[in-house]
């Protein structure tokens, strides 16, 4: 079992650097394959990034690929997601998720993942 609590979200203005966190019980962190999850207003949960148990693996959405960085540090249970250049269409709900022995091309799939967070709302205002 894990338990994830995601952290860092808020109120920004377009154009600023927000990151989020999200810290997971347990003590077999490394296991587990991590991933960033959003959900706007009305929408579906979209994917944003993945990355592997190791770290030395991850994987973008187009829709992110070079703006967000997703990242993890194995020693402190804790897995990030940099976002950058934020836009007023990236207000969302942001969850992250942990899986077991994800294959890198479900990495984007939500029911590779077992485990959720309850979510982090970041508002980006124009």
């Amino acid at each position: 079992q894990v338990h994830l609590v995601e952290s860092g979200g808020g109120l920004v203005q377009a154009g600023v650097s927000l990151r989020l966190s999200c810290v997971a019980s347990g003590r077999t962190f490394s296991s587990y394959d991590m991933g960033w999850f959003r959900q706007p207003p009305g929408k579906e949960r979209e994917f944003l990034a993945a990355v592997s148990g190791g770290g030395a693996v991850t994987y973008y959405a187009d829709s992110v690929k070079g703006r967000f960085a997703i990242s993890r540090d194995n020693a402190k249970n804790t897995v990030y997601l940099q976002m950058n250049s934020l836009k007023p269409e990236d207000t969302a709900v942001y969850y992250c998720a942990a899986g077991s022995g994800i294959y890198w091309r479900n990495y984007g799939a939500r029911h590779s993942y077992a485990y959720w967070g309850q979510g982090t709302q970041v508002t980006v205002s124009s």
